[in-house]
């Protein structure tokens, strides 16, 4: 193996670490996440967060750019999220606001990162959320009704001016909540994308299942969809309300 070739290999296993090595446990939610990379490497990112007793954080983003430097940029972002919000779990909002500020300042003119970040109260089945320009994630209700939680700021790095707000959402017992990166819904097959049509089609006919279960179902659809051609990193982070 040559030196270029194991250099890629580091990279890799060093950011498969950055991911969680674990899923928390909470009485009223269960959670399940994957990202399949498109190159050794990639820009996507997801994260479970300790805000504290019985409140858990739910992140997805996406990096601007592939290979090493979405990589490189990818790790700052957890790195700027994860020390943030330990200094601040309560304040979701001066979080994004400092994490936006890092991002502007070590980010080359043109990068930035998109981000979904709910907060979920487990003993109210509460969830709070912001999201940077990111994709909405779907709320799919136990009837099948769909609600979309929509960017609430705009993209993360950009602009050193920059606000966000925050969603709120009531969940319930046999809810889904599904926040995916953009690779998932614009796979191609020809000139046809995935859409949020079939991922919503997947959705509902595994809607009774585990979280671990409806992501394998997703991501296995979206690959058969693409005939094995994958271009993007497929993210998921499924959560399935008790």
């Amino acid at each position: 193996m040559n030196d270029a070739v194991r250099e890629i290999e580091i990279a890799r296993e060093v950011q498969r670490r950055l991911f969680p090595q674990r899923v928390p446990e909470l009485p009223h939610v269960e959670l399940a996440a994957r990202c399949i990379q498109a190159r050794s490497v990639g820009g996507d990112y997801y994260d479970f967060l300790d805000l504290g007793p019985d409140r858990v954080g739910l992140v997805l983003g996406d990096v601007s750019g592939k290979g090493i430097p979405a990589a490189l940029r990818m790790a700052n972002l957890q790195a700027y999220l994860r020390v943030l919000t330990d200094g601040a779990p309560q304040d979701p909002l001066r979080v994004m606001r400092q994490v936006n500020r890092s991002l502007w300042q070590n980010t080359p003119p043109g990068d930035f990162a998109t981000l979904f970040f709910g907060i979920f109260a487990d003993p109210t089945r509460r969830l709070t959320y912001i999201n940077c320009g990111h994709h909405p994630a779907l709320c799919v209700r136990r009837d099948g009704s769909v609600e979309r939680l929509a960017a609430t700021a705009t993209v993360l790095g950009a602009f050193e001016e920059w606000e966000c707000t925050l969603g709120r959402t009531q969940l319930a017992a046999g809810d889904l909540l599904v926040a995916y990166s953009d690779g998932v819904t614009e796979a191609q097959c020809g000139a046809q994308q995935f859409g949020e049509d079939r991922l919503l089609e997947v959705l509902r006919s595994c809607a009774g299942a585990a979280p671990e279960t409806i992501v394998a179902a997703i991501l296995d659809r979206v690959l058969e969809f693409g005939a094995g051609d994958q271009s993007d990193d497929l993210t998921l982070l499924v959560a399935r309300v008790r």
